[in-house]
C-alpha cells in the first residue's frame, strides 16, 4: 500500500476529531508542515491541543490556528513572537502549559518511545514545578514529566522514499523527528519525494516505519519570522 497521497487534506483525511491531541514540528517559522496546518484550518476541526515548540507567528505555521480559534490548549515553550497567542492567553480564552524546551523535547521523544514519565531538574524551584510530583536523587530534587504521546504528529521534511524514510535539513530537524516518534500516526510533508533505495541509509534521520503518510508540499516561500534591517547610512 502507498504511503504517498495527493494533497495535504487526503492525507489527514479521517485521521482529525474534535478534542484531539497534534504533536507538531518546527521552530518559528523553520521546518513547519505548512501544507498540513492548513488542511487542518479547512476542516474546521477544534478543541485541539497542540504540543509544539511554539505557535508560528500571527497569521503565519500554527498562528493560523490560533487566529481560527481551533486550539484550545498549547504545550509550548516560546511565545514571544505570536501576539495572538499573548492577547488570546492574557484573556484566559487559551489553555497554556508552559514547558522548556529541552524538557518538550524529552517528552515527546518519551512518549514515542513508551516511556509514561521521567525525572529532571529543570524547573526545580519555578513556576515549572507547581502541581508536579518531586522526587530526591542523591540529595536533589527533581521534576516527574509525563511523556506526550499525540493522537497524529505532522511534520516537515526535506526528502522522503517512497517508503517513508526521510531527510530533515539542517535547522528543519529541530522538533521534527520527536514530534514524529510521539503520534500513534505521523504524517509528513516533504519537498521531494524519490525512488525507494535512493537515500543514503547513513543519511536517514527518521526511519519509514514511524511515517504513514506522505504528501509533496513543494513549492514552498522562504518565510522570515522576524525582519531586522539597519538604517540606511547617509552619504
Amino acid at each position: 500500500m502507498t504511503k504517498i497521497y495527493s494533497s495535504a487534506a487526503a492525507a489527514l483525511e479521517g485521521l482529525l476529531f474534535d478534542g484531539m491531541t497534534i504533536a507538531s514540528g518546527g521552530f518559528g517559522l523553520c521546518g513547519v508542515p505548512e501544507r498540513l496546518i492548513d488542511a487542518i484550518v479547512a476542516s474546521g476541526v477544534k478543541g485541539l491541543t497542540v504540543a509544539s515548540n511554539n505557535a508560528g507567528i500571527d497569521g503565519e505555521g500554527l498562528g493560523k490556528l490560533l487566529r481560527s480559534r481551533q486550539i484550545a490548549k498549547m504545550i509550548s515553550s516560546y511565545v514571544g513572537e505570536n501576539k495572538e497567542f499573548e492577547r488570546q492567553y492574557l484573556a484566559g480564552e487559551l489553555e497554556v502549559e508552559f514547558c522548556p524546551q529541552g524538557t518538550l523535547a524529552e517528552r515527546m521523544r518519551a512518549g514515542g518511545a513508551g516511556i509514561p514519565g521521567f525525572y529532571t531538574k529543570t524547573g526545580v524551584g519555578t513556576l515549572v514545578e507547581e502541581g508536579k510530583e518531586t522526587k530526591e536523587f542523591d540529595g536533589q530534587t527533581y521534576i516527574l514529566e509525563r511523556g506526550i504521546r499525540a493522537d497524529v504528529s505532522i511534520i516537515k521534511g526535506w526528502k522522503a522514499d517512497e517508503s517513508g524514510n526521510l531527510v530533515f535539513r539542517k535547522t528543519a530537524r529541530n522538533f521534527n523527528h520527536p514530534a514524529a516518534t510521539s503520534g500513534k500516526i505521523c504524517v509528513a510533508e516533504v519537498e521531494e519525494i524519490v525512488p525507494t533505495g535512493s537515500l543514503d541509509p547513513d543519511s536517514i534521520h527518521l526511519p519509514g516505519v514511524y511515517v504513514k503518510r506522505i504528501v509533496l508540499g513543494a513549492p514552498y516561500d522562504k518565510k522570515i519570522e522576524f525582519r531586522t534591517v539597519r538604517q540606511k547610512e547617509t552619504a
